[in-house]
């Protein structure tokens, strides 16, 4: 049974206690990505009330629908207010309808009134993408870019020692620019991290990925700022810099890949997916690509393991009863 609404949550609309629900994420250890992430999600959808001048306890099943296709339009206005510039994959929508499903089982939970129940909000179908990986000798061309490319000594090694990390590791984007120095164990080669969902794993560094790192350092020289990859500008202020942030390493990514006249798209994480593909080939047993990619499901990594069109060719070639 539906609670009536109270005169507060009416003066708290668009969305009443968004605040306490997003202190509520904080003070159970979210991460502060997933909390801007929440944060953003929730104004979207205060943008569409806004918009489809709709008050939180008029909601009705047909109000979700309608968000949906508002979200997979143009129209639409990002969380700033900005008028978007292009259409949402449905990965992202099933992110925002999902932070509002749990929006609306914390109100449950705090004995808050709600116009439709929380699984009343259906996930969309996702479109199924065949994964692409560059080729690993292309792979390697843009792992040693930067200090080619770079014309700032500095600048070069510090993001070669970042690429060769994040293929050496397989480590997610977030992972590696949030690295500390103390949590470089060099003697053994391996890395202490917290990842996604607060879980913690080790990962490894190859002989080369050391190299660089340690190059890096030396370049780096002295200095009391905790982070490991910091800005050039940072160095030797005594300025507690936060680090270096995911979009100047995606937008670097980005550049050296369009220098190098490589045409299939590459970010940071194609570089996770291929350390995960190219083990694969190279017979690593998808049970600890899952536990070095810190993956809760097998099923998440096989996406991973069997996305190359050559491991599927060379296992056709090899399995195949009319082969010969």
């Amino acid at each position: 049974m539906k609670k009536q609404v109270s005169e507060k949550a009416r003066a708290d609309t668009p969305l009443p206690k968004k605040e306490t629900f997003l202190r509520f994420l904080q003070s159970n250890n979210y991460s502060d990505e997933t909390l801007q992430n929440y944060e953003r999600d929730l104004t979207s959808f205060e943008n569409f009330l806004l918009y489809q001048k709709t008050r939180f306890e008029g909601i009705m099943k047909s109000t979700i629908e309608d968000y949906k296709a508002y979200l997979f339009s143009i129209n639409r206005k990002t969380a700033k207010g900005a008028r978007a510039m292009q259409r949402l994959s449905s990965f992202s929508v099933n992110r925002m309808l999902s932070s509002l499903r749990n929006y609306l089982k914390f109100m449950i939970d705090m004995d808050e009134f709600v116009p439709i129940p929380p699984e009343a909000i259906k996930l969309v179908r996702t479109e199924k993408k065949h994964p692409r990986v560059a080729e690993f000798v292309d792979l390697v061309r843009l792992i040693e870019s930067p200090e080619k490319l770079e014309k700032n000594k500095f600048t070069g090694w510090r993001n070669r020692a970042m690429l060769e990390m994040l293929f050496a590791t397989g480590m997610r984007i977030s992972e590696l620019v949030n690295l500390r120095k103390d949590q470089i164990d060099y003697s053994h080669g391996k890395i202490f991290i917290r990842g996604k969902g607060k879980k913690e794993r080790f990962v490894y560094l190859t002989e080369r990925a050391l190299q660089q790192l340690d190059r890096y350092m030396k370049e780096r020289g002295e200095d009391r700022l905790p982070h490991l990859f910091i800005p050039a500008r940072g160095r030797n202020t005594g300025s507690m810099f936060k680090g270096i942030s995911p979009n100047y390493l995606q937008s670097k990514i980005k550049e050296y890949r369009e220098l190098l006249n490589i045409n299939v798209p590459t970010s940071a994480h194609s570089l996770r997916h291929g350390f995960a593909t190219y083990l694969a080939e190279s017979g690593a047993n998808p049970a600890a690509i899952q536990v070095l990619l810190g993956h809760e499901s097998l099923d998440t990594t096989t996406r991973y393991v069997h996305a190359s069109d050559r491991y599927a060719a060379k296992e056709h070639r090899k399995f195949h009863p009319l082969k010969k």
